[in-house]
């Protein structure tokens, strides 16, 4: 494992190679993201990629090119594959400077019936966290692949979120998705509003790719600009009956190419077939400013 620091002006950045994710982002001393340690595991960092998809698939299995494929879970606590291999792997250092680096993770079909090459993009420009994430079939068949993140952010008693998108997926027993409907009162961020008091984990169609998280005690908000790619979207607020040390300090907003089990919808509910040796590549800009 290792860290690697990057500053810019008032912006700094620690990443680490386990996962491939962002243990801090910081502006000053604000935290932009979930403050993580040095030595966390993805799950428990500030922010981590999802490749070459994200979320589950149902019975962990999926037809597709007239082949069936079967996944294994890959943690613990979940009865169901989870958010592909790259933030339970080890990443390389490809490039890195005082304020970018890049790193690379590759997988040949162990764990996962897909051979891919990963690669991440952070840097700080002009005030701003630059992330670009990209996915390339190494594998001798054609493929269906996802991108995305999973950033965690900070909480306070006065966060508000705005954002935009279309219809809501449900969540059914076992975290997968259920079906799509009118977003809830209490989810309708087309203006700021506070996160719910209760456990939400549900995917969003149709996102703007836009959002502001505001934190009024801090004097700080943090902008969201994603690519065209990423038109869907996953909310995340935990509650103490999954996690018994919650305390309501953080929530997720996942940017991702494509729905939860979209392996399993007609469509392929926004994931892209890639050829062999076909990229698919995206970015998100995370721009903080003070109120």
């Amino acid at each position: 494992m290792t860290i690697i620091l990057l500053s810019n002006g008032d912006l700094s950045a620690r990443v680490s190679t386990r996962g491939g994710s962002i243990l801090r982002l910081d502006r000053g001393e604000v935290p932009l993201l979930r403050p993580a340690a040095d030595d966390a595991a993805a799950i428990d960092s500030g922010c981590y990629p999802l490749v070459p998809f994200g979320n589950r698939i149902r019975g962990n299995g999926f037809d597709f090119d007239g082949r069936r494929f079967t996944l294994t879970p890959n943690t613990e606590w979940d009865a169901h594959y989870l958010h592909g291999e790259g933030w339970l792997s080890e990443w390389s250092v490809e490039q890195a400077s005082g304020d970018a680096v890049v790193l690379a993770h590759t997988h040949d079909g162990s764990a996962l019936p897909y051979s891919y090459r990963a690669e991440q993009k952070f840097a700080l420009r002009d005030g701003a966290f630059e992330m670009q994430l990209s996915v390339t079939n190494a594998g001798a068949r054609p493929m269906p692949f996802g991108l995305g993140w999973h950033p965690y952010f900070p909480m306070t008693p006065q966060t508000v979120l705005q954002t935009r998108s279309g219809p809501m997926w449900s969540e059914e027993e076992g975290w997968l998705p259920g079906a799509p409907g009118p977003v809830p009162a209490d989810l309708d961020f087309s203006q700021p509003a506070p996160l719910p008091h209760r456990w939400v984990n549900n995917g969003f169609e149709s996102w703007s790719g836009r959002a502001e998280i505001c934190w009024p005690e801090r004097g700080a908000a943090l902008e969201i600009a994603a690519d065209p790619l990423f038109d869907a979207m996953f909310l995340f607020v935990s509650d103490t009956s999954f996690d018994p040390s919650y305390k309501r300090d953080f929530f997720a907003l996942e940017p991702m190419s494509h729905l939860a089990d979209g392996h399993n919808m007609p469509d392929l509910g926004g994931l892209r077939v890639l050829e062999p040796g076909e990229t698919l590549s995206g970015g998100v800009v995370l721009t903080p400013r003070s109120l």
